[in-house]
């Protein structure tokens, strides 16, 4: 083995965790805008995940807190379109499980439940569909409508991890741990890939984003699956990785991608990069 390629390894086990590590660094510190008000007295963004103002001035709404308020039959203030509008907006653009992947802060538990999964070898009791996600999220809007509230947000993981840490967890607890027991006991990632409403809405809402993981160099991938190992929807990676004969062009277009990157940093042959949906031909791979 010459010295170039001991450098080549050492900068590749060097960067093995890069993008992880961005995410994680994104995740707590969009947790950490969250608590400064309440923790500090630093009030840069009031709210939650599902609802904040930011600044005083940018309001955020979550698509799916909107359509449960208007399948109730209520009519939302003008400031929660204009904060939905402008996530859907910036989730058409970078992709809608980009949220799922960089900000949700329930996607640090079920992280940890599927490494505590891996580590101790354990293997899947049952395997719910990938479609029960869409149909929970449908019910959850009949609920909302036959109940006149939005249903979701009385046990939503995200909303109640915040409530959790401003004002102690109690019943908090008790959702997240099933979470945690559901992905660690039940099924790997079983509560983002199978279950989650607002990730089956963020999924659809990302349809047509810009931003894409590619496999331009699949012509290199030497089948140590450990894309697939890592990543949290690995169907998604099928077709882009061993499309090639099928005529199946390099962009990973599946809509439950995350672009949590992970790919990109366990693959030893640098097979998957960060580009965009464009330039998805035979001739780009």
């Amino acid at each position: 083995m010459t010295a170039a390629s001991l450098t080549h390894a050492d900068v590749r086990t060097r960067w093995r965790w890069k993008w992880l590590l961005l995410r994680r660094t994104s995740q707590l510190a969009i947790l950490a805008l969250f608590l400064l008000g309440p923790w500090a007295g630093i009030w840069i963004v009031k709210g939650n995940l599902s609802s904040s103002l930011t600044l005083g001035v940018l309001p955020l709404t979550d698509p799916f807190l909107l359509l449960q308020v208007l399948a109730s039959g209520h009519l939302p203030e003008a400031t929660a379109l204009v904060g939905v509008g402008i996530i859907v907006a910036f989730y058409l653009l970078v992709g809608g499980r980009v949220f799922c992947g960089w900000v949700c802060p329930v996607n640090l538990v079920t992280d940890g439940a599927a490494w505590l999964r891996d580590r101790l070898g354990l293997r899947a009791r049952a395997r719910p569909s990938r479609s029960t996600r869409y149909w929970l999220l449908a019910a959850l809007l009949a609920a909302s409508a036959l109940t006149g509230m939005a249903v979701w947000e009385w046990v939503n993981p995200v909303s109640m991890l915040h409530r959790g840490l401003i004002f102690g967890f109690g019943f908090a607890w008790l959702v997240l741990l099933a979470v945690f027991l559901f992905d660690l006991l039940v099924t790997s990632r079983g509560w983002c890939s199978h279950v989650c409403p607002m990730g089956a809405t963020y999924s659809l809402l990302g349809a047509a984003s810009l931003l894409r993981v590619r496999a331009d160099r699949r012509a290199d991938c030497d089948d140590c699956m450990e894309c697939f190992r890592v990543c949290p929807e690995p169907q998604v990676i099928q077709p882009a990785l061993k499309g090639m004969e099928q005529g199946i062009g390099p962009v990973i277009t599946g809509i439950n991608c995350t672009n949590c990157g992970r790919c990109i940093d366990v693959c030893d042959q640098d097979v998957f990069r960060f580009g965009t949906r464009f330039h998805n031909t035979m001739e780009a791979s």
